[in-house]
């Protein structure tokens, strides 16, 4: 029986329709910036695999991490106990990330990360003695997880919609869609203007609002929207003014993803709190971070039990995760893995402009190693366009998963010159027979 029997009898997967889906690729290799299927196929991963993977598949410093970790310490309780990749993981992560951020707590994944952090900023207020505080505030086209306080932060979408009942309320702002702007100017002439609307519900709900919380310069499964970096300079502006905190979901947009190793560095702005999680292991194994400043992490120092930050999860801290982190921060050492983005940055650039003369083509995108091409009209999630351009991709042996009518292509850092040109050349012959 093959592998795709097998798994249709039992595995449930992810944004399937059981009865219509497509065939399943059954992968059963990786190397590089490519995956090897059961029936021989050669398999160009442009999405990296769904935004995790920066160093390329079985990446031998990474699987000699992964390994020597094993014969240590496989798994203990992060509740009482610590261990060597923990500190160590966290030591490497204050080195990088945004200056001030110097408490790193550990979780599970995307999701669990942007929820440890909505629950953080709302007891450090409470802490403080301000328990009004519990408002927050997220943007238009938001996409945060799956998680229930993740989902809550988020647009309503598809995604959310079936668990309304569970979710708790937001104030929503405006995002900087400049392609679709929601005030219908143009980026060229506009003063970001946008973001008067978060000003204003500051404004009204400043005094009871613990946090705003933003997906720094990418918006991404929300549109891969790209940001004006002044938009993101006025979000902490505006927070600084009327003294709430900032959030910074960087799940997407950390390690590199931009051109920087973190999106914040774009204006450059530093988050009260930041988020991480998918390329933090390069890809490997599942792990969330948030980080936090020491002005937040000592609003939890008592000696009254009630004031302590009461979330855990059973695998927080896993010492195979932190040694796979370790190793890929060291690769950004040694091989200078930012150089690279901004090498394929040009790139992306320069292949994907061409596709603006095509009729179907609305807008091009690009920042860092995220190139995007978003068709005309609004096609939504479940529109058949998607779905249609995803297997012609796939029929050329690309691997891409348009979000409705947005095409976008995010390779590994790994891929080379040469196999970006064949990437682009694949989409920019399958949007031109569109």
């Amino acid at each position: 029986m093959s592998l795709t029997d097998r798994d249709r009898a039992h595995v449930w997967h992810p944004y399937t329709q059981m009865l219509t889906q497509p065939p399943l690729l059954p992968i059963v290799r990786g190397e590089g910036v490519y995956l090897y299927t059961e029936d021989g196929r050669k398999i160009l991963d442009g999405i990296s695999s769904w935004w995790v993977n920066i160093h390329g598949h079985s990446h031998p410093k990474l699987n000699a991490a992964l390994t020597a970790q094993a014969r240590e310490i496989e798994q203990v309780i992060f509740a009482g106990c610590t261990h060597r990749p923990a500190v160590e993981l966290a030591e490497r992560l204050v080195e990088v990330m945004p200056p001030g951020l110097n408490r790193v707590f550990y979780s599970d994944n995307g999701s669990t990360a942007v929820e440890a952090a909505i629950k953080m900023a709302v007891q450090y207020w409470r802490n403080r003695g301000e328990s009004q505080r519990t408002g927050l505030i997220t943007l238009h086209h938001a996409y945060h997880g799956d998680t229930v306080g993740a989902m809550s932060a988020s647009e309503d979408s598809l995604f959310t919609r079936a668990f309304t009942p569970l979710l708790f309320p937001v104030a929503r702002a405006y995002s900087p869609y400049c392609y679709r702007c929601p005030l219908g100017l143009k980026r060229a002439s506009c003063k970001i203007d946008c973001l008067g609307d978060l000003e204003q519900r500051l404004e009204e709900q400043g005094e009871r609002t613990a946090a705003v919380l933003i997906e720094p310069m990418l918006q991404g499964a929300g549109g891969m929207i790209v940001w004006p970096a002044e938009f993101l300079a006025g979000v902490r502006r505006l927070c600084d003014r009327y003294g709430v905190l900032m959030i910074a979901d960087e799940v997407l947009t950390g390690f590199g993803r931009t051109g920087r190793m973190f999106a914040c560095e774009h204006a450059p702005v530093k988050p009260d709190i930041l988020c991480l999680s998918k390329a933090l292991t390069a890809g490997y194994l599942p792990m969330g971070v948030t980080a936090a400043t020491e002005t937040i992490y000592e609003a939890f120092l008592s000696t009254d039990r009630g004031q302590a930050f009461f979330h855990g999860h059973s695998y927080t801290a896993n010492p195979l995760a932190c040694a796979v982190a370790i190793a890929s921060l060291q690769l950004f050492r040694e091989t200078d893995v930012l150089a690279r983005v901004g090498r394929l940055e040009r790139q992306l650039r320069a292949g994907l402009e061409p596709l603006r003369s095509l009729a179907c083509v609305g807008d091009v995108r690009v920042i860092g190693g995220v190139g995007v091409a978003e068709l005309e009209g609004d096609s939504g999630y479940l529109a058949d366009i998607g779905p249609r351009l995803g297997a012609a991709f796939l029929e050329r042996n690309l691997l891409l998963r348009p979000l409705g009518n947005i095409v976008y292509f995010m390779p590994p850092y790994a891929i080379t010159d040469t196999e970006v040109e064949w990437a682009l050349e694949q989409i920019r012959e399958v949007l031109g027979a569109v």
